[in-house]
């Protein structure tokens, strides 16, 4: 089984983004036990505060990740990869045992120094996502990646 903690800076708001979390969670959950943490975005009034805001979400982000997880960072500069990549690489990961720890950064984006301790910097898309796609889109590759690793995924 795998473990897999999502830590998100922001809250899902719309009903729409709530209900299609919920649907893979319950398609997961025979596979998977899946815990979400969700912190609080700073505000800011301009994107001239990016590095202050990054730093102090980053401080919340640490704080989150328990210790001797993989930690695998959402981040436009991560790695490309498909879904039988993913699969795979989720795979190897969980059989170190650790929790697999995905983070998905504000607004601003994440502070380096996340991005540089992350085991795995991971790219969804060279588009750019509203960050509660970005959870479901997530959600729904861990998913797919699990299935495709069951043999119970059909193209």
């Amino acid at each position: 089984m795998f473990n897999i903690h999502i830590i998100a800076v922001g809250k899902l708001k719309e009903s729409y983004w709530k209900e299609a979390e919920a649907e893979y969670l319950k398609r997961l959950s025979p596979y998977a036990k899946i815990r979400i943490t969700e912190l609080k975005e700073e505000s800011f009034q301009s994107t001239k505060e990016r590095t202050e805001v990054q730093k102090k979400e980053a401080a919340k982000i640490i704080k989150a990740v328990e210790d001797g997880s993989t930690l695998i960072v959402l981040h436009e500069r991560g790695k490309e990869m498909t879904s039988e990549q993913m699969a795979t690489m989720l795979e190897k990961k969980s059989e170190q045992g650790s929790t697999l720890t995905f983070v998905i950064g504000g607004p601003l984006g994440l502070d380096e120094t996340i991005v540089q301790n992350a085991d795995v910097q991971l790219s969804l898309s060279t588009l750019t996502f509203p960050h509660n796609m970005v959870r479901t889109i997530l959600i729904e590759q861990v998913y797919r990646s699990v299935m495709i690793g069951k043999g119970k995924y059909h193209y």
